[in-house]
């Protein structure tokens, strides 16, 4: 209860934020629920006005109390909102290792941009993207990265007239949220706004780098405040109008299409395949699109047409190792060797610690039999990662070729270790071990494997062969 007898609960308050903090952990975004909660306790339960109270504070010089900030315990709430959201955000803050994540140029193009300028003017074409998805989700991609919106580097750029735009929209609603007669409309409009701005805050890049242009997932909640904003515009219209029934059949007309909309694309989200070509006609700029169209028909086995998607993604980005490595691979499959020779070399000096690029160009190597470079490509990788049984498999063969049987069977050995289930490695030292005349221990390595893959055929039918040499017939 405060002063003046009014009575609130602090542990529903205290509910509130750990509730906060559980959708935290969901999505980073659900912490702003917070900055609701106090919006709507202002608002909604107290009806501050709020111009009204930044002219007390400022110019009249008055108390938090004489202001009503006090009244009904408002102020407490606040507080304990504000101290539960501090407490999280250091709670996160010390899990993510005191730092932000680091994110690339292609995740986010304009904060890397050295003018404030040119960041300026493309976060706020963000924003316009944002809103006009809001209203009209019908470009919707899976990612918005790597070139598939431009920079805007000039005021001539005519997608200037979507941040007009925009904040001619902003700033009309804003001004009758703040300086309308009527307080009910004041109430609706400052509340649909702050539950539109305050949930997009973490993702406008006001406060540190996020790791995307756009990312629709971010504008779920700030869809609260457009339906908000949207359902009071059309009651005030409805007042208005004189054909009610025209406006009704209009938002109707608006709602079936969004439902359609809504259905098209949850069907899109039931395969990779949809979900990634739908994509191409939103973003065709965008090599990370081409990239996994690619890698789609690649694990179907469409080689030829995943090698055209490969090569756009090369083209629209050419330092996009994974896209180079994926088509380096495809090539080295089909023999193409020289080429895939080339994209990986080109792979790994992109990027040195592409383990998985050094591995590939050690392969191709091998089979171009240049032997001490494919040993040295192997070596790399395992130097990049540590815990790597295919690239241990592989400089096994290589040593297999070399006729270099004791490092072969410990590369082999270690491949085993490090992935017991390596059936080709526990075969390939079981063939080693039988064609050298080692039968005793080609044998004992068999039953090692098979009681690891008890139901592998290719290990039966090595180990068949060693007992039948050992006059094991049985």
């Amino acid at each position: 209860t405060d002063k003046e007898g009014h009575t609130f609960s602090v542990f529903w308050v205290l509910v509130s934020v750990v509730l906060g903090a559980i959708a935290m952990l969901c999505k980073e975004q659900g912490i702003t629920i917070l900055g609701l909660n106090a919006v709507f306790d202002a608002l909604v339960i107290n009806k501050i006005n709020l111009l009204e109270l930044i002219r007390k504070l400022l110019y009249k010089g008055k108390s938090l109390e004489n202001a009503g900030l006090l009244r009904k315990g408002l102020l407490f709430r606040i507080t304990l909102l504000m101290c539960g959201g501090a407490g999280i955000l250091y709670i996160r803050w010390r899990i993510m290792g005191t730092g932000p994540p680091a994110f690339t140029e292609v995740d986010n193009p304009a904060s890397f941009a050295d003018s404030l300028f040119v960041r300026a003017i493309n976060y706020n074409y963000y924003y316009s993207l944002n809103a006009w998805l809001l209203l009209c989700p019908w470009w919707l991609c899976f990612d918005w990265s790597m070139g598939c919106i431009p920079l805007i580097k000039s005021v001539s750029d005519w997608r200037i007239i979507a941040l007009a735009a925009l904040w001619f929209c902003l700033i009309g609603l804003i001004c009758q949220a703040l300086c309308s007669e009527d307080s009910h409309k004041r109430r609706i409009l400052t509340l649909g706004l702050g539950f539109l701005i305050i949930p997009f805050l973490p993702a406008s890049n006001l406060f540190f780098r996020v790791g995307f242009v756009v990312a629709e997932r971010v504008i779920y909640l700030p869809s609260i405040g457009y339906c908000i904003l949207f359902t009071y515009g059309f009651s005030l219209l409805s007042k208005q109008a004189k054909k009610k029934k025209i406006l009704a059949v209009a938002v109707l007309g608006i709602l079936l299409i969004n439902v359609m909309r809504c259905a098209l694309r949850s069907s899109q989200w039931r395969s990779e395949e949809q979900l990634f070509r739908s994509a191409l006609s939103v973003c065709p700029l965008n090599a990370k699109v081409h990239y996994n169209v690619g890698k789609n028909l690649a694990d179907k086995g469409n080689q030829s047409a995943a090698i055209k998607y490969y090569r756009e993604a090369v083209r629209l980005n050419p330092k996009y190792v994974h896209a180079m490595n994926n088509l380096g691979n495809i090539l080295k499959e089909r023999n193409e060797l020289h080429e895939a020779e080339e994209l990986l070399s080109l792979a790994v000096q992109i990027q040195p610690d592409f383990a998985a690029a050094w591995m590939n160009l050690g392969i191709v190597q091998n089979s171009l039999r240049r032997f001490e470079e494919a040993e040295q490509s192997y070596w790399t990788a395992i130097k990049h990662r540590k815990k790597y049984p295919d690239c241990y498999y592989n400089l096994g063969r290589l040593y297999a070729d070399l006729n270099r049987h004791i490092d072969a069977l410990n590369a082999w050995r270690n491949a085993t270790v490090l992935k017991p289930e390596h059936s080709l490695a526990w075969n390939n030292m079981i063939i080693l071990l039988d064609n050298t005349g080692n039968l005793a221990q080609a044998e004992a390595v068999g039953r090692e494997a098979l009681e690891l893959i008890p139901n592998d055929h290719s290990l039966m039918f090595s180990l068949a062969n060693v007992l039948g040499k050992s006059q094991k017939y049985k």
